[in-house]
């Protein structure tokens, strides 16, 4: 008799003991009350500041969109974009969202939520320069990045061992106001970030896109995600649940309708 109260007191104890260790999704939502995103603001059309200080911008209308569907508040903490994954490391926020491509190298500090959306990478220099994104083209020229990005990672992989200057910003719009100044070249960024946030600004009066879009999943991944600490299984559970929910309705097509001129939404 003892002895098999003793035997279903450790089972029952085992089965409660493996229930907890379970990511309780549900739960963990419902007791969630707010996301803090870390986000690098200048970086139009996927996170930037209206002339009256708010953030706009797609990867801003996702979060919101993703904080609703989960019930809870969004809280958006500005940092650099170099010193994002430091800062989720050392719990400064809850989670990445500052349009940043899934790649490996990144993902041995950080985990990440599915992909949920693509944007080519291309290089934007003056009309008629003939500039191409290749090592032999921009050998000796001045190339801005934006420090801690994959453009900045494959740029001083495959150019500057070869010659080419390749110069890292903390911001992009200091990117553009170099390259605007004929400080640089060239710069190398998204192609929508380049179009919405230079080209078609004033500013932009004159320069194009360089050669062809730059392809390479290694070093310049193959997707755009959430970044989360690799211990909050939870939050990127949660995360996901809602991202393919607004991707199965089609929210998040229609909010990149009003930012891309293509499709960018991943599956």
């Amino acid at each position: 008799m003892n002895t098999l109260y003793s035997l279903n007191r450790t089972v029952a104890a085992f089965a409660i003991a493996a229930t907890a260790a379970l990511p309780t999704l549900g739960a963990h939502a419902a007791d969630m009350k707010e996301i803090r995103f870390g986000v690098e603001a200048s970086y139009a059309p996927f996170e930037s500041k209206s002339p009256a200080g708010e953030l706009i911008g797609f990867d801003i209308d996702v979060g919101n969109a993703v904080c609703a569907k989960l019930s809870v508040k969004c809280v958006w903490v500005e940092n650099s974009f170099d010193g994002l994954i430091p800062a989720l490391q050392a719990r400064k926020f809850d989670g990445i969202n500052s349009d940043m491509t899934i790649t490996d190298k990144r993902r041995v500090a950080i985990d990440f939520t599915d992909p949920i959306y693509t944007i080519p990478n291309q290089l934007v220099a003056k009309k008629g320069s003939h500039i191409l994104p290749t090592a032999e083209s921009l050998k000796s020229r001045h190339v801005g990045v934006l420090q801690g990005s994959i453009q900045e990672t494959y740029a001083k992989a495959k150019w500057a061992p070869a010659g080419v200057d390749v110069q890292s910003y903390q911001a992009q719009d200091q990117i553009y106001a170099d390259l605007a100044s004929g400080r640089l070249d060239a710069a190398f960024q998204d192609a929508e970030a380049a179009s919405k946030g230079f080209l078609k600004m004033p500013q932009g009066a004159g320069f194009a896109f360089a050669g062809p879009a730059v392809s390479d999943e290694k070093l310049l991944g193959a997707g755009v995600g959430f970044g989360v600490r690799k211990s909050d299984r939870a939050l990127k559970d949660a995360l996901n649940r809602a991202l393919k929910e607004l991707k199965d309705d089609g929210t998040i097509d229609k909010l990149a309708a009003k930012y891309f001129d293509v499709k960018v939404v991943l599956k």
